[in-house]
């Protein structure tokens, strides 16, 4: 019997998949990504291409799936402690680069130009519940 692979997650970047690659992998799970080389040369194209594509086999995609959601998304801080949004008190907060200033503008541009990642970017958390962007204290 042949085994196929089932795509279980996409991340934007081959980073991201590599940390949950390893987790499943410490779990036994046979993992397989796709497309990550191509990220890797040139991240410009990831959101072009679907990003980093993880696969499992379609035998241990129930288990993957279910370690997947068992890992914390939201951010957290240096003790390890949920952020919290200052606005509703959510733990529903991720972290995001922004560009809302000129020196930000200015190496998106720079880096879009001569294919080279930003020197400068701008990061803020933002609350999924009411939308809210802040910066942490």
């Amino acid at each position: 019997m042949s085994d196929t692979f089932k795509t279980i997650a996409r991340f934007q970047y081959s980073s991201e998949a590599q940390i949950i690659k390893g987790r499943l992998e410490a779990e036994g799970i046979q993992v397989f990504l796709s497309d990550h080389i191509t990220i890797d040369t040139d991240p410009l194209v990831s959101n072009a291409i679907g990003g980093v594509k993880l696969k499992v086999l379609s035998r241990q995609a129930l288990k993957a799936q279910h370690i997947l959601n068992s890992i914390e998304k939201y951010s957290i801080d240096d003790e390890g402690n949920s952020i919290c949004c200052p606005n509703c008190k959510s733990e529903k907060v991720e972290l995001f680069s922004t560009i809302k200033d000129a020196k930000s503008l200015f190496w998106f541009i720079f880096g879009f130009l001569f294919s080279v990642f930003p020197f400068y970017t701008k990061h803020k958390y933002k609350c999924e519940d009411c939308k809210t962007e802040f910066d942490l204290k």
